[in-house]
């Protein structure tokens, strides 16, 4: 079952071993940026969610980054 592993410290990804690794915006919120008038954090979000979905699709043999 493919897997994509979103997370803010792409290194740690890498070091549990994640096949598809989608980098994402802080710590404090990988999904998002609430600084972000509503319009233009919704769009941040679909594209990390459309970014991820694209990596599942993808056929990977090593660690990959998207």
């Amino acid at each position: 079952m493919p897997v994509a592993h979103m997370a803010s410290i792409v290194p740690i990804s890498k070091s549990v071993g994640a096949n598809r690794i989608i980098p994402t915006v802080a710590i404090p919120h990988p999904l998002g940026n609430p600084a972000l008038p509503r319009e233009e954090e919704v769009a941040v979000r679909r594209q990390l969610v459309e970014k991820a979905l694209m990596a599942l699709s993808a056929d990977v043999s090593d660690q990959t980054v998207f």
